[in-house]
């Protein structure tokens, strides 16, 4: 499994204790010390079964400054939120060619 995490959100925290409870030692990514690319973001999507705008976090400053009532393409998006990964939702989980996000942290059960 490999998590995309953010140690300072509650909820990524909980949804690592859940996998680590299921016996799981995943592969962390501390996604704002270490950015995901466009292409692995693209890969997260397609394996995510949400809209791509289910990644974005409308509630973080640089959303809300640079791009809140914006039109944009996927492709705008996945450049946006690889410019600026705060505006990605956390926790992530994947596993293979399935992927949830862990909001609430109970979703990870779908992939232990």
């Amino acid at each position: 499994m490999k998590f995309y995490h953010n140690p300072r959100c509650s909820k990524s925290r909980q949804t690592l204790n859940i996998v680590r409870e299921a016996g799981i030692e995943p592969e962390i990514v501390e996604y704002l010390k270490t950015p995901v690319s466009e292409e692995e973001l693209k890969e997260i999507v397609a394996k995510l079964d949400v809209p791509l705008t289910a990644l974005i976090r409308k509630g973080e400053a640089v959303y809300k400054e640079k791009y809140k009532g914006k039109d944009l393409s996927d492709e705008e998006w996945i450049k946006a939120m690889v410019a600026n990964p705060k505006m990605i939702e956390r926790p992530i989980a994947v596993v293979g060619d399935k992927a949830v996000l862990g909001r609430p942290p109970e979703n990870v059960s779908k992939l232990l």
